[in-house]
């Protein structure tokens, strides 16, 4: 099955609202969720998601009530994994062992620190199978040697980059990307997915016969600012996410034709099983 990762803050525009965001890219479609936790300093984030975590840190947002989100999303019938993607400071003040532990508690299904170098990366995923929560890597087009390395540990799935710099909406992607994802693919044992300028149902329907998913995340959040006046107000927020589901579900579409296909594919294979007929 392709995945469809959408990324969104948490806090962003508020808890309430994010839970309802998360209920409303599940019932969209969504197969993993990303959920940021904002941060003073989001050296990889572009700036339309430096605007929601600065939003989400004036509404009082920190990585110990992230991780409480979470298991209010379970308690709301949340039931896909959820990534916590989080920069190390936050953890390490913190403490390691205490994130994991309040991730784990609060139902987290892995854990994605953008700037810790995976040279870097060891105690955290250790610590990580200590509490059965993978460990999610990031990989960028550098060297065949250093994307062998990555692939060979990765938990769970694999983050491709698609190309240097910080995440945002682009135009266009980069030539060489199918090039690195067919390099990522020959060396990774698990699934492999590509973020950082997805943001468009054309570059989707590039990209679905040469991974396993696509991260969304600028584009979902740029949607999410742009109707935060409508989202914070109880009387008009489910007019809202209406729109924002519309908008979601279109962005996605051509890995929703992808999954008819799988899905028809399979139902005819089981009918000739269980006939013992074919063509």
């Amino acid at each position: 099955m392709k995945h469809f990762i959408p990324f969104i803050v948490a806090g962003d525009p508020s808890e309430d609202v994010t839970i309802d965001l998360a209920i409303a890219l599940e019932q969209a479609g969504a197969t993993i969720l990303e959920l940021g936790v904002p941060y003073s300093d989001p050296l990889a984030d572009g700036p339309i998601i430096q605007r929601a975590a600065s939003r989400a840190l004036k509404n009082g947002m920190t990585l110990t009530r992230a991780l409480e989100l979470i298991g209010r999303m379970r308690k709301k019938g949340v039931k896909i994994p959820i990534i916590v993607f989080t920069y190390y400071n936050p953890v390490l003040q913190l403490g390691e062992e205490r994130f994991f532990a309040l991730a784990q508690q609060n139902g987290a299904s892995g854990v994605l620190i953008p700037d810790l170098p995976f040279e870097e990366s060891e105690h955290m995923r250790t610590l990580g199978d200590t509490y059965d929560i993978p460990y999610i890597s990031l990989v960028a087009p550098t060297s065949h040697e250093r994307i062998a390395m990555i692939a060979s540990q990765a938990q769970s799935f694999l983050y491709c980059v698609s190309s240097l710099g910080v995440t945002g909406i682009r135009d266009s992607l980069p030539a060489e990307l199918h090039e690195f994802l067919q390099q990522v693919k020959s060396y990774s044992r698990v699934p492999i997915v590509v973020g950082f300028g997805i943001s468009t149902a054309e570059q989707v329907e590039r990209l679905q016969h040469i991974c396993d998913g696509v991260v969304i995340g600028s584009a979902i959040v740029q949607k999410i600012e742009q109707l935060q006046d409508e989202l914070n107000d109880v009387h008009a927020r489910e007019h809202a996410l209406i729109a924002f589901s519309q908008y979601v579900a279109s962005l996605i579409e051509p890995l929703k034709r992808v999954r008819k296909n799988e899905s028809e594919t399979t139902t005819e294979t089981t009918k000739t099983v269980s006939t013992g007929q074919a063509d």
